[in-house]
């Protein structure tokens, strides 16, 4: 009798409903990574999926499992990838779709939940409060609830990512996952344990939200990049399933979150939302180093960036790098004066983005100004 909770054929089944929609990704090398932390270091590139995460892998199972008995239509709590997925499948299947949201869920998000013609509901401040919301709706109108993570059916379509890991990295020796409800890395854990025990399965979670590695996070609304795997509650299905199929589980802090994205943006030319980049944050933190031997694979779960965020991303990382400088100096207040300045930037060979003069409030000789 396997020992595993979902069979190989549940994961083969899997990747037969999601024919025609879920995308083979591909498996990128990453030298810059390999470079700089030794072993061979491959990117599975989950943020170019439909839908723009793996997300999708999970809810064309669960629809194709549904049958007439979705013809009511499904609902769902989601902070937003899931909302997506579940959205454009149910759209695919021709059923309703109600999605909701926690305050706060990503702008960027929930535009495209909207565009695959889900109705969109705000649903308290934190994931499990959506869901919660998403099961008195279900309980009320006859619709099917689709939980985001804690299904088997849902975990069984996630699992067909573990398979294309298997399938197309022959001398697959570790691999690096982001880790929210568990759904992820816990279908990927079965499907890579099942052709290859010996591979080691690391999930990460970020430090806001960290409940498998012991850090509970408070009551409230959850502030961080990694939204996407921001879970206070591990799932009654997927838990049994990280605590015997993954090696080992790390968090990240906020910073390094930022640094892989852009990183990430920077060296792979990959755009890769804060959930999703949490592995390349686990290598930048030290606390995974790549196998000696054999190939470690970067799981990149999602793409969907909200594109304000983006500018702040790079102002941050230019600031840390030294390439961008806010300086407060004194000049005379005469004409002239600021001309005098800007030759002296000129003449660093630096490009000046903003001025602002200011008058009042500071210590300021009369014929002086700050710039």
């Amino acid at each position: 009798m396997s020992v595993f909770p979902i069979d190989p054929s549940d994961i083969l089944a899997a990747r037969k409903a999601g024919a025609g929609v879920v995308k083979r990704t591909p498996v990128t090398e990453s030298l810059s990574l390999t470079e700089r932390f030794g072993g061979n270091v491959v990117l599975k590139a989950e943020n170019l999926q439909r839908t723009g995460s793996f997300k999708i892998r999970g809810a064309m199972n669960k629809l194709a499992s549904l049958g007439d008995a979705a013809k009511n239509g499904v609902v769902a709590g989601s902070a937003g990838n899931h909302a997506q997925a579940l959205a454009f499948a149910a759209k695919h299947y021709g059923v309703p779709c109600q999605i909701f949201v926690p305050s706060g869920a990503s702008l960027s998000k929930m535009k495209a939940v909207l565009s695959y013609g889900a109705t969109l509901t705000e649903g308290g401040d934190t994931l499990s409060d959506a869901v919660a919301a998403a099961q008195e709706h279900a309980d009320r109108t006859g619709m099917i609830l689709c939980h985001p993570f804690d299904d088997p059916i849902v975990v069984a379509g996630q699992a067909t990512l573990g398979l294309e890991l298997v399938e197309d990295i022959p001398d697959l020796a570790t691999v690096i996952v982001p880790l929210g409800g568990g759904g992820l890395t816990g279908g990927v854990a079965i499907a890579v344990k099942q052709a290859m025990p010996h591979v080691r399965i690391i999930g990460v979670q970020v430090r806001a939200c960290a409940p498998y590695a012991g850090d509970h996070p408070a009551d409230g609304p959850i502030v961080t990049l990694a939204d996407g795997i921001a879970v206070k509650t591990p799932g009654d299905f997927t838990r049994p399933i990280i605590e015997q199929f993954v090696d080992e589980i790390v968090v990240v802090e906020e910073d390094l979150v930022a640094d892989a994205m852009v990183m990430l943006m920077d060296r792979s030319k990959l755009y890769v939302e804060g959930g999703g980049a949490v592995g390349v944050s686990a290598l930048l933190s030290g606390q995974v180093v790549p196998s000696a031997t054999g190939t470690t694979c970067v799981v990149l779960s999602g793409g969907n960036v909200d594109l304000g965020l983006v500018p702040n991303l790079i102002r941050r990382n230019e600031t840390q790098a030294g390439r961008r400088l806010i300086l407060f100096v004194r000049i005379s207040d005469r004409p002239g004066g600021l001309a005098r300045l800007l030759t002296l930037f000129a003449g660093a060979g630096a490009n000046l983005i903003e001025v602002e003069h200011v008058r009042e409030g500071i210590s300021l000789h009369v014929r002086e100004t700050g710039v």
